[in-house]
């Protein structure tokens, strides 16, 4: 490690370990610049300790095996993680555990330098999807991730994982310039399209005696694969009524039944802005006051296309009453205007810290802000090709989401063996949704009310921990988490079958949530850690208050329980100088789990529809193994993991099919493998892997077809990186994802083979 490396180091605070690792646990590596790092960390190891299972990736690695263009892009190799990420730049990407699926993101924390990324104001793959476009990857120091709900200190989100993002923080002038490009070549029926993203950053920081400045700016230009595709039902006999057209593709959808494929729809244009500050003030006597700002602006495109053409008029055809290879088909206007966009975005995150420590007692003080200050969708509704220069439609404001967080926690170590952690925790999440008609979707102002969605929830939290060494081997750790919760000013409102306003009830619970996990240590080399947590998850405002929508009606559900989970891991962990071996089994079982499904409207009891549950009882076991090696044979590196997952429903009163089912895109298998060869000193040269076993979208499994729009697949996708430091200050990149091309959705199409290419210069 370089000494500016280390230097970095000491500002770097990575999550935590535990307190009854040995020295070599802590380091992971034999290097002892780690021993620096391991001495930053320890204000933030004792109050935060979480006895559960982790894994890592620093900066170094990340440039040297990742293609990394956005800051999710980092998680991809860990172990057991997905981000549903469709292309460079897609605010849309929630990320999949071990036991939880895509659609459900509040299952999930998310942190930068201790700034909640999770958008707890749902539980989706779409506006609740964390917020990852407040960090650039150039900023990076390391990402730690948790597994599990072990850790006091964490709300019941934890159930799936904890995410730490640790940003740079220098002690010495430093700068870097970095240019990326991809290039994606994407061929799927009718559609033929070479995709490109461009990308351009820079970071800037100093230390100016007792105060570090560091700042990052980060511009990305991106075209992605159509995310949807036009269908139609087709009809089961032939006919000549219609308007002629030539064009489309026959196929099955995702439960087998013939459709016709009319067009592509989705393809979005993306030009984001990130700037970022992060300061640091010495007060002195152990005391360091820090500030975190972020700014996000997003503007994106959405466009169409149809593969139909009048016979007649030789001219692109969208919508009406038409006749396609024999058989007739009532195409609606929607089926391609609704699927022209323009989102305008304007996000802020504030994050203020002070922290101290001294004679065995450390302490945390810590809140932060996310601010949507503008986040407006304008979407056509008038038939294409019209609607593509202006005409009736629809803008979706959400303007006034966000969440205010604060946090203060401390630790009293009471001996070499005790050590006494708590906090207290609040929070507060609003989504506004507000759907309008507007007489031109392109320019023209909000007119009236077309859709509501909105409401408020509160958190207040206290935990402890105490962790106890009680004998040289033996460390046992017990903790809880007692919560206050409550759901306030929902409301509902929709134009079309009229319904409301109306003003939900509120909602209030109390909940406790007991830890325990004892670690004995067998050798210097290899641990065993049993731990057993029980996690409250609170509904979130968008499930109890969720807007309407048609043509299938989707209703709030205000009445909505907390899910309970009761997790346990046993986990084994070998490591020495070249890295570590980790094998864990893992059970987790859900009460009332809340999972969007479709049953009987609970306002009707006998219309169907689709609305967030709760479940009866969901159970999710399996086994994990992880493994990461340095020098295998000499100049070669490997990581890899294996996770094996039997996840179902165990029971659902209110639909019984579901029963004894894969739980929504939480597969049998995942799989990862990472091999970095060093020919050289400045060549890293990388070749991984990403395998997922066959996926379901639907709670009883019902999508029986899985290589199709709205389908959930299997996948298996190789991509290579190679680095080369061309010069003292210069870094080139040069890569491939999905070399293989493996062509397989995951509801949406995902990226075909992609060309990229990164340069980085350092002053």
């Amino acid at each position: 490690m370089s000494r500016l490396s280390r230097r970095r180091a000491l500002y770097a605070a990575p999550l935590l370990l535990p307190l009854s690792a040995p020295a070599a646990a802590q380091t992971q590596t034999a290097a002892p610049d780690h021993d620096i790092l391991v001495t930053a960390q320890r204000q933030t190891d004792t109050i935060e300790h979480a006895p559960a299972s982790r894994a890592s990736v620093d900066a170094d690695t990340i440039s040297a095996t990742i293609n990394a263009r956005n800051v999710e892009d980092t998680l991809k190799y860990l172990p057991s993680l997905v981000v549903r990420k469709r292309h460079i730049g897609d605010s849309q990407a929630p990320l999949a555990t071990r036991t939880s699926g895509f659609g459900a993101s509040a299952r999930s924390l998310i942190y930068a330098d201790g700034a909640l990324l999770s958008a707890l104001v749902g539980n989706n793959n779409t506006t609740a999807s964390p917020r990852w476009n407040l960090v650039s990857t150039e900023e990076i120091a390391r990402v730690d991730v948790l597994y599990g709900p072990f850790s006091a200190a964490y709300p019941g989100n934890s159930i799936g994982a904890v995410v730490n993002i640790t940003t740079r923080l220098p002690d010495r002038f430093e700068a870097t310039v970095n240019a990326g490009t991809s290039v994606q070549q994407f061929d799927l029926y009718d559609t033929h399209a070479t995709l490109p993203a461009y990308q351009l950053g820079g970071t800037i920081g100093d230390r100016f005696g007792p105060l570090a400045l560091f700042a990052s700016a980060d511009h990305v230009d991106s075209r992605g694969q159509p995310l949807g595709f036009a269908t139609a039902t087709r009809p089961a006999t032939t006919s000549a009524t219609g308007t002629p057209t030539i064009g489309g593709y026959d196929d099955v959808n995702r439960t087998g039944a013939p459709i016709r494929v009319l067009g592509a729809t989705g393809f979005e244009h993306q030009r984001q802005d990130r700037v970022k500050l992060k300061a640091a003030l010495d007060l002195g006597a152990g005391l360091r006051l820090t500030y975190v700002g972020s700014l996000f602006l997003n503007d994106t495109n959405s466009t169409v296309e149809t593969y139909l053409t009048g016979v007649a008029s030789g001219l692109p055809v969208y919508a009406g009453a038409l006749n396609n290879d024999g058989r007739a088909y009532t195409v609606a206007a929607s089926a391609f205007a609704g699927q022209v966009y323009q989102t305008s975005q304007r996000q802020w995150s504030h994050n203020l810290s002070l922290t101290g420590g001294g004679g065995g007692f450390d302490w945390q003080v810590i809140g932060t802000r996310y601010v949507v200050a503008k986040d407006q969708q304008r979407i056509a509704n008038t038939a294409l090709p019209a609607g593509e220069t202006g005409g009736a439609g629809f803008i979706t404001d959400l303007r006034g989401t966000g969440w205010t967080t604060f946090d203060a926690k401390a630790a009293w170590r009471a001996s070499a063996t005790h050590t006494v952690s708590a906090g207290v925790h609040g929070d507060r999440f609003a989504l506004a949704s507000n759907r309008y008609n507007t007489a031109d979707w392109i320019n023209g102002a909000e007119g009236s009310l077309n859709l509501t969605g909105s409401g408020r929830t509160r958190t207040y939290a206290v935990w402890a921990q105490d962790a106890w060494r009680l004998t040289p081997p033996v460390t046992l750790t017990l903790g809880g988490r007692y919560e206050w919760w409550r759901a306030y000013d929902g409301v509902n409102y929709a134009q079309s079958p009229l319904i409301g306003p109306v003003s939900q009830p509120a909602l209030t619970r109390v909940a406790f949530s007991p830890k325990a996990a004892v670690s004995f240590v067998a050798t210097p080399h290899l641990t065993a850690r049993l731990s057993l947590g029980q996690a409250w998850r609170f509904p979130t405002v968008g499930e109890l208050y969720q807007i309407v929508t048609a043509p299938v009606p989707s209703v709030p559900n205000p009445t909505l329980r907390p899910e309970r989970a009761r997790s346990a891991e046993l986990a084994f962990e070998r490591f020495d100088g070249h890295g570590t071996i980790r094998l864990s089994l893992f059970d987790e079982v859900i009460r009332d789990a809340l999972i969007s499904q479709t049953g009987p409207l609970p306002v009707t009891s006998v219309q169907l529809g689709t609305f967030v549950q709760n479940v009866d009882r969901t159970r999710a076991r399996g086994v994990e193994l992880a493994v990461q090696r340095t020098a295998v044979v000499p100049r070669v590196d490997l990581s890899g993991s294996v996770t094996y997952a039997d996840a179902i429903t165990s029971q659902d009163t209110a639909f019984p099919a579901a029963a004894g089912k894969l739980l929504p895109s939480v597969p049998h298998w995942k799989g990862t493998a990472v091999v970095t060869w060093r020919p050289a000193a400045p060549v890293a040269l990388t070749a991984a892997a990403r395998y997922a076993s066959r996926n379901y979208g639907a709670l009883d499994n019902s999508d029986v077809v899985g290589n199709t729009y709205q389908g959930f697949y299997r996948y298996f996708v190789v991509d290579l990186r190679a680095q080369i430091r061309v010069a003292a200050r210069m870094e080139l990149g040069l890569g491939v994802d999905n070399v293989n091309n493996d062509r397989y959705f995951l509801f949406h199409p995902f990226p075909q083979r992609t060309f990229a290419a990164d340069v980085k210069l350092t002053f």
